[in-house]
């Protein structure tokens, strides 16, 4: 019964929602909006409440025994039960039950989420974005190492769209940015659809054994 009864409601769900999307009616339309927009959020909080636990769950056992890195799980608690203090008694705009401002040295930050947000977040994932091109350099150089056809071919084009980009390639060569564009425009772009076919395609046919009960690993203990 326990998996039985998920399954039910996942194929009579699914396909009411496949009805929905393909019949022009009414009353089928306000029934499915009212699942999306009500229902659904009610199965996102519970969802953010048991990842939530889970990922406590899952650090402070790190912590408990001491496993590897488990100084960075510790750190992850800390900040995560500071931000949700300022989230819960702070507010987003200084609106929550305790608007206070904190003070370092000359500089002062109120006590909310978005204060958070910019003086935290946004440095930080500049500085990811930042180390990212590094990475990306290195990863580039490995790649593009001339050792077959592919690469060379990869190489060729890459050269082509790196100096297209820049004002000394077109300055170098006239029409360099045309054909810069054309690798964008028809190859690239052609090859990105391809790989958009591909992953929907996948997704469907991964709906389909999950509406059918064919794949059953979402319910927990394999797929049997």
């Amino acid at each position: 019964m326990k998996k039985t009864l998920p399954l039910v409601l996942m194929f009579l769900f699914a396909v009411f929602a496949f009805i929905a999307f393909f019949v022009p009616e009414s009353h089928l339309y306000q029934a499915d909006n009212l699942m999306r927009n009500k229902f659904m959020i009610i199965i996102s909080l519970f969802a953010i409440v048991l990842g939530l636990g889970s990922l406590i769950q899952h650090h402070m056992m790190k912590v408990q025994y001491k496993r590897e890195y488990w100084q960075y799980s510790l750190l992850t608690l800390v900040v995560m039960t500071v931000t949700a203090i300022i989230g819960l008694f702070g507010g987003i705009d200084a609106n929550g039950i305790l608007p206070t401002t904190i003070r370092i040295g000359s500089l002062e930050f109120s006590f909310d989420i978005q204060t958070l947000y910019r003086h935290v977040m946004i440095p930080l994932g500049s500085s990811m974005f930042a180390l990212l091109a590094f990475f990306m350099s290195s990863a580039a150089y490995r790649a593009f190492r001339a050792r077959n056809l592919d690469a060379c071919i990869l190489l060729f084009a890459a050269l082509i769209v790196m100096l297209g980009q820049i004002p000394v390639g077109t300055w170098l060569f006239p029409d360099l940015f045309d054909i810069r564009q054309w690798l964008l425009d028809v190859p690239n772009l052609a090859a990105k659809r391809g790989i958009r076919i591909g992953v929907a395609l996948g997704v469907v046919g991964t709906a389909i054994k999950i509406i059918l009960g064919i794949e059953r690993s979402w319910l927990g203990g394999g797929s049997d």
